[in-house]
């Protein structure tokens, strides 16, 4: 077995888009939409499946919500139910110092709650 790599070997397996997620979400392609991990992809399936159900009304991908000039907060879904309230869902599996601080920049802005899943 092979130690080291040449110049082109590493090149090589750089174009294959081996890299590694630096928290180690793994990128999950689900009806074209690519997520940016497995849980969050399982979690689109789950709510594919409350609406056909008839259990919620509809739901939305990746909504941006601007919290300042320049600072955006991306959430991976709203879910509207049908009673007529709205969820802000974060899928989560580490949580950064910087979504810690968006989190609290946007409840306190749109005073909402983001649920973590």
């Amino acid at each position: 077995m092979q130690e080291h790599w040449t110049v082109d070997q590493y090149k090589e397996y750089q174009k294959k888009g081996n890299k590694k997620s630096k928290y180690g979400a793994v990128k999950t392609s689900v009806d074209g939409q690519t997520f940016d991990s497995k849980k969050e992809a399982d979690f689109y399936c789950e709510l594919k499946l409350r609406l056909q159900g008839g259990d919620i009304k509809g739901f939305c991908l990746q909504p941006v919500f601007i919290l300042a000039p320049g600072l955006k907060y991306k959430a991976d879904f709203i879910v509207f139910h049908n009673d007529g309230t709205a969820e802000i869902i974060d899928t989560k599996g580490f949580k950064t110092k910087e979504y810690i601080t968006k989190k609290k920049v946007f409840e306190d802005k749109y005073n909402l709650k983001i649920k973590e899943v």
